[in-house]
């Protein structure tokens, strides 16, 4: 079996974060990712401090994934199926029928995001079809913009965006049903509500979204859109193996200064634990983690100790 000082379960921002920084440490550190990441289909980042072009999900992790690997982090492309503790030890089960043994244990599987396998959506998300107001409102000023979603959640998006926009159109693609209250905000707001599904994203030459087309075959002409759905899904599942506390949404809990768990031995970041799922706060749990990582496996006392 094979033994690691830390094993890091997700290469998402967060993991690839700590990876980093453990490496640095010199500790023997293996990175478990199934690659179907949230970070992995994002086209575009805005908001990160030294990328004022953007940068694509892909981008930021193959950069971090080469920083981790010149210190020695090892890289699998596995998914984790099980997660126990024996001992002072975690054992590690993975899909393809491999064990390995860890000290010390970094969740980072986050969340997956609800989104409609409508045709060319994929293609344009993150550098016109945006899913996070406070990453990416700022690319809808002043343009044409259509809200894809459903019920109440598309209502809030729309009213939201209103900050940037005044040009915004609310698709209820799920046909949800809207109060008459919610209705009369849209109304108010002069955003106009079309409850029809939406069949295709148009798109140009080069990917960007130029409009929607209806079931009914009407299109709908916008430079920009964001999607609005509930049911994104938490991957917490290993976490609740184990034992890890969860708040009242079911993200794992964590100390506020070392990010560890109720269990000793677990650390968790990124989006899997509650704030406002940002890819430079993951990268910065992924850090603070890392920190009191290399802290326990030393041996030292953490202020809870």
């Amino acid at each position: 079996m094979k033994q690691a000082d830390c094993i890091i379960i997700g290469g998402g921002i967060a993991g690839i974060q700590a990876a980093i920084q453990l490496g640095r440490y010199k500790h023997d550190i293996i990175v478990i990712d199934s690659a179907h990441g949230r970070s992995s289909i994002a086209k575009a980042y805005h908001n990160i401090l030294g990328w004022p072009d953007g940068v694509s999900g892909s981008q930021l992790r193959n950069l971090g994934r080469q920083q981790a690997e010149k210190s020695g982090v090892k890289f699998l492309d596995d998914t984790v199926t099980s997660l126990e503790k024996i001992e002072d030890k975690f054992i590690v089960s993975t899909k393809k029928d491999s064990q390995y043994q860890a000290d010390a244990i970094f969740l980072a599987t986050g969340i997956t995001d609800n989104i409609p396998p409508i045709k060319n959506l994929y293609s344009t998300l993150g550098t016109s079809t945006y899913i996070c107001p406070d990453c990416d409102g700022h690319e809808i000023t002043d343009k044409q913009t259509v809200v894809i979603g459903g019920g109440t959640t598309g209502v809030k998006m729309s009213l939201s965006l209103l900050y940037w926009s005044k040009d915004i159109v609310y698709v209820n693609h799920l046909k949800t049903n809207i109060d008459e209250k919610e209705r009369e905000k849209l109304k108010e707001s002069q955003i106009p509500l079309i409850e029809e599904k939406v069949e295709e994203v148009l798109v140009d030459d080069e990917h960007q979204l130029t409009g929607i087309r209806l079931e009914s075959g009407r299109i709908i002409e916008a430079s920009k859109a964001f999607i609005a759905f509930k049911g994104n899904k938490l991957n917490n599942e290993l976490a609740l193996q184990l034992g890890v506390q969860v708040n009242e949404n079911n993200h794992v809990v964590t100390h506020p200064r070392t990010k560890e768990t109720n269990i000793t031995g677990v650390w968790a970041g990124g989006d899997l634990i509650a704030h406002s799922e940002q890819v430079t706060i993951s990268m910065g749990d992924g850090t603070q983690a890392a920190i009191w990582i290399h802290k326990r496996l030393l041996g030292h006392p953490l202020p809870y100790d």
